[in-house]
């Protein structure tokens, strides 16, 4: 059998959006519909007949509800193989009717909880007879339809009409599957709040995710690899997937890695003054804060103009006039900040490539959540790198302390490499990078890497000196050697934050010393991979 006719239809929904016009919609194709509770209100409140479940079953609903389709008459509906001799002898022998279609979704159990509620109310919002009757149906898909989204109604009504009150196997196969995937991820936010709330473990003994698809991708990060985008099924924070995308072409996967990693780094500045970020490759190119976002972008651009072709700039504040006109200046993918007035919108509308995405707000630099890797036969996971340092953290180890200016380019270089790959090392000076040194194998190299990069740009704005010099440099693991310290020492660097803990601390130190640098130690270190 392939294609079934719908003659009874089982209704139990808690989201009752389109409820009506399908009831409606069923009864003019004169489907029996059987339901509970406030569905079956909501259809007769439509004008339709309905046969309650208790009527179904001659069994009354009990224990506040708790129990209703939790019935042989109604399994035994679904579950029966309408071919098999031996089932439609027990069909026959107990009165049982078939249940064509089931058209039901659960209690809104991740909404109780985002909204805040009590444990108890939380635990009844856990519906246990909508998933055991979309299982069953599921299960038996080769006789029975089942729904579990209202965006699939308009969809079945198109099936009936189109085979004459009948299903195809292909529809029931494809609302089997998006059946069990709804409550996979309904086990699946059960899990993870029992896990939360409880906290027996860290790291639970299952970890268990749901997301959902959004769109699939042009292509991965290489043309050959197929790509798409997913979200959580309960997003705990916004970011690039919830943006407003105002303008520009579709998002490629490489668009959404490197603008995650300029949003990410944005967030750290959310309370600073006018911050940009221009990010190439998910590393920072330049970082800059100023009077205004254009003074910022200008301090940005000017650390590493070559690489922020082509790259991603992210802002803290909303985007103005001059601030986008400058931005258009060069060849840009995309633009990520939390609001654009309308000169900025206008001046980026000449850009039809760009792609302008707006936040609604920074995501919180120091949120908690897990970070997942897949590595093969397993799954690396970590807590986020939220840490941070204040300058009452920070231990002053060499003769000569860092003056509030040092301090104030340190903590800023600091928070700039927690977003660089390690090997990292970065210079600031006045709020603004002077060079990055990214993903090397040895630090030396990373060292050398953000010398030439401050040569080079100023060689391209004619400025007089390097910006190392007079800068802080942070290194977001420590030097086990002095050489890669004397590469800044040579840079013209006057100060140096590293979380310290090598065993050759003391030669780094007294190397520091003679140099006459001031350096701290932070006691953390921000490897990035």
């Amino acid at each position: 059998m392939s294609d079934v006719t719908i003659k009874r239809a089982l209704l139990s929904v808690s989201d009752k959006t389109g409820l009506a016009e399908l009831g409606k919609a069923l009864a003019a194709r004169s489907v029996e519909l059987v339901s509970t509770g406030g569905t079956a209100k909501a259809l007769r409140d439509a004008g339709l007949t309905v046969m309650d479940v208790s009527e179904l079953t001659g069994f009354p609903e009990m224990m506040d509800g708790r129990v209703k389709t939790l019935h042989p008459t109604v399994h035994g509906g679904l579950l029966a193989v309408r071919d098999n001799p031996e089932h439609a002898a027990a069909m026959a022998e107990h009165q049982i009717g078939a249940i064509d279609l089931v058209v039901v979704n659960l209690y809104p159990f991740e909404a109780t909880v985002a909204k805040g509620a009590e444990r108890d109310e939380v635990i009844e919002n856990i519906d246990i007879g909508g998933p055991s009757m979309v299982r069953s149906a599921a299960k038996n898909h080769h006789f029975v339809t089942i729904l579990t989204d209202p965006a699939d109604y308009a969809t079945l009504m198109a099936e009936l009409s189109a085979s004459d009150g009948k299903t195809t196997l292909t529809f029931r196969r494809a609302m089997a599957a998006k059946a069990y995937a709804a409550t996979a991820a309904y086990d699946s936010a059960i899990s993870q709040w029992f896990a939360s709330v409880d906290q027996q473990h860290h790291f639970p003994p299952v970890l268990t995710s749901a997301h959902k698809l959004v769109t699939t991708l042009r292509y991965g990060e290489n043309p050959h690899q197929a790509a798409a985008l997913y979200v959580p099924a309960r997003p705990l924070v916004s970011g690039l997937p919830q943006a407003q995308q105002v303008q520009g072409k579709e998002l490629s996967y490489n668009n959404y890695n490197d603008a995650n990693a300029a949003l990410e780094l944005i967030a750290e500045f959310a309370n600073a003054g006018p911050t940009v970020v221009i990010v190439k490759h998910a590393n920072p190119c330049g970082v800059a804060s100023g009077a205004t976002l254009l003074d910022a972008w200008q301090g940005a651009l000017a650390c590493d103009s070559v690489s922020a072709f082509g790259g991603i700039v992210a802002v803290n504040r909303p985007l103005d006039g001059p601030t986008a006109n400058a931005i258009c200046e060069i060849f840009t993918e995309v633009v990520v900040a939390p609001g654009a007035d309308n000169a900025a919108r206008e001046a980026f509308a000449g850009k039809k490539n760009l792609r302008l995405l707006l936040v609604d707000t920074l995501p919180p630099a120091d949120r908690e959540n897990l970070i997942t890797v897949p590595i093969a036969g397993g799954l690396l996971v970590q807590d986020r790198d939220n840490g941070h340092v204040m300058r009452d953290m920070l231990k002053v180890v060499t003769k000569r302390a860092p003056t509030d200016q040092e301090l104030a380019d340190c903590l800023f270089a600091w928070t700039v490499a927690k977003h660089v790959k390690s090997n990292a090392i970065v210079y600031a000076k006045d709020g603004v990078t002077a060079g990055i040194g990214a993903g090397q194998m040895n630090r030396r190299d990373s060292s050398r890497i953000a010398v030439v990069k401050a040569r080079e740009a100023a060689e391209t704005h004619g400025w007089t000196e390097a910006r190392t010099v007079g800068s802080a440099v942070a290194s977001d693991a420590f030097f086990p050697f002095a050489d890669g310290l004397m590469a800044a020492v040579e840079a013209g660097a006057t100060c140096v934050i590293q979380p310290g803990g090598s065993i050759r601390d003391e030669d780094v130190i007294k190397a520091a010393d003679e140099a006459g640098l001031a350096m701290v130690f932070t006691g953390m270190r921000h490897f990035r991979h």
